[in-house]
């Protein structure tokens, strides 16, 4: 007994340890890199507001984003795993499906969303910010020499890392490494998760400080009535807004895989050329779009703040479009964001999508505030209704309701708008199941697996393995180990008895399991086995 308390016990510390540094190493380069983002944006801004008052330089900026998209293609086709917000191939690292070449990926990630962000782009740092700091846990596994399964659990602390510094929000970055990255609850996911969380956050205080920067919460023009809702009928109105967000987003998954099957229509001469035509469309499409609008331009930090009206206490800071009333220039902006989010989600444009959504979910909540109010609904909630269409809007997407409603509560860093949060969450999540549609990063991350190829030479491949006292499976459940990317256990033979496993079969010591997987890499599968069973 003594032997398996100190297995689990010098198990638990290497994690925490190798969690630590990871969050340090992440932690410092995605702070870096949200800076380089926002002064990035601001400089952008600058310059369109330059060419929008002197439209004798649009041909100019033309150039400059044909530039772009020639350096942006140049990446992509190299560097095929920071194609998209690159989420979805950090999902596919944290389950050992795909690998990083962390410090090419981490450098080409860092620099060709820094490229979207500059030319203008509706262009979030979130996205790239989990890729870089994913990629960042790999490079410490890679210096310190860890076991391939330690390698997974530094992967998806280092995303976790990279979220939390993007957001400033720590729940959320642990939030996603159980229903994002591996869909379910481990210890070890959860002690890498939250060591890595912590000391990159407590990393990103300190350069700050070095800085004299200070650091607020996400959205400060939201303001919540304190206590709860004492009006019943706004739950109507959340129910009515968090349908609509639903249908919305649903729409918006279904278009980024028309625009992505149009862009796949596309062929060229040659790979190269394929690849930029594409994103040439989609960054064209991209500076015209924010020419005409400022609004729609970087990942919509700034639109979302100008969408609060401080508990209905001031009107919605937006600048009109064209001369069009507000009602007009939040239909156009909404319109805009949600084409170019799908067009750049489908030409695989490096650049996050994360803030942007969140982007068009407030627009829709803004404007159901405009038509919400004039039916009789007090404007102090309006504020709530804001965040209920960000995360019922993210939620009917992305498939992730608890990180949906984490994100908007740490967003604001207030935690009253809770329970209506949790029923809009509720509402996009059903309405997203009705439409039998995936996660859109998981059929995001299924698409490339095809077009990668990384299961072209995978054989299937039978592994018998005993279980050792004090192993990381020992008594606990089939469906609570993190197995292999694929492993499927088919058999334990338990003494004389052999058993058909099921989720909730518990695996005891002396248990040997026939494991079957396909895969490309035999040795590694057995590495990760041979750590979680012996």
């Amino acid at each position: 007994m003594k032997k398996q308390k100190l297995s689990v016990y010098e198990n638990a510390l290497q994690l925490l340890v190798v969690g630590a540094v990871t969050g340090v190493f992440a932690g410092a380069i995605v702070t870096l890199y949200n800076l380089c983002a926002k002064q990035g944006e601001a400089i952008s801004r600058d310059c369109y507001a330059f060419v929008r008052a002197n439209p004798v330089c649009i041909p100019l900026l033309l150039l400059v984003i044909g530039l772009g998209a020639f350096l942006l293609s140049v990446a992509v086709y190299f560097v095929p795993m920071v194609k998209g917000s690159g989420i979805p191939q950090t999902e596919g690292a944290t389950r050992g499906v795909l690998h990083f070449k962390w410090y090419r990926d981490a450098a080409v990630m860092f620099a060709a969303s820094l490229v979207s962000i500059f030319m203008g782009l509706s262009a979030g740092s979130e996205g790239p910010s989990l890729h870089i700091g994913a990629a960042s846990g790999e490079g410490v596994a890679h210096l310190l020499k860890r076991n391939e399964m330690i390698r997974r659990y530094q992967v998806t602390g280092g995303a976790c890392a990279g979220l939390a510094v993007a957001f400033n929000a720590p729940l959320t970055g642990m939030a996603f490494a159980f229903e994002e990255a591996h869909k379910r609850f481990t210890p070890e996911v959860f002690i890498c998760a939250f060591s890595s969380v912590i000391f990159a956050l407590i990393t990103r205080g300190i350069l700050y400080s070095a800085l004299q920067l200070t650091t607020e919460s996400f959205f400060t023009s939201y303001v919540f009535p304190h206590g709860a809702v004492s009006d019943f009928r706004f739950y109507l109105f959340i129910v009515l807004s968090a349908t609509v967000c639903g249908v919305v987003g649903v729409l918006l998954y279904k278009t980024v895989f028309f625009i992505r099957s149009v862009f796949g229509k596309i062929h060229a001469k040659t790979p190269f050329q394929t690849t930029f035509f594409r994103i040439l469309i989609a960054v064209l499409i991209g500076g015209v779009a924010a020419l005409i609008t400022a609004e729609i331009m970087g990942g919509g930090h700034h639109l979302i703040e100008g969408l609060g009206t401080h508990g209905g206490t001031s009107g919605i800071a937006l600048e009109r479009t064209l001369g069009l009333s507000l009602v007009g220039t939040l239909l156009l902006v909404c319109a805009l964001k949600f084409l170019l989010t799908g067009v750049n989600m489908g030409a695989g444009v490096p650049c996050g999508a994360f803030i942007p959504m969140l982007a068009v979910g407030a627009c829709i909540g803004a404007l159901l505030n405009l038509a919400w109010t004039r039916l009789g609904m007090d404007a102090a909630y309006c504020d709530f209704l804001v965040m209920v269409c960000m995360a019922a809007f993210f939620t009917a997407i992305v498939k992730a309701p608890i990180t949906g409603i984490v994100m908007v509560c740490e967003l604001t860093w207030n935690f009253s708008a809770l329970l209506p949060v949790v029923i809009g969450v509720s509402i996009g999540y059903f309405i997203g199941d009705l439409s039998r549609t995936d996660s859109i990063y998981e059929k995001l991350l299924e698409l490339y697996e095809e077009e990668s190829g990384v299961h072209a030479n995978a054989v299937r491949t039978i592994f018998s393995f005993a279980i050792a006292r004090g192993a990381i499976a020992e008594k606990r459940e089939i469906r609570d180990v993190l197995w292999s990317s694929g492993a499927r256990v088919t058999e334990i033979l338990r003494g004389e008895e052999r058993i058909v496993p099921e989720g909730d079969t518990v695996l005891l010591c002396g248990d040997v399991l026939t494991i079957e997987v396909k895969t490309s890499e035999p040795q590694k599968v057995k590495d990760e086995l041979t750590h979680i069973l012996d």
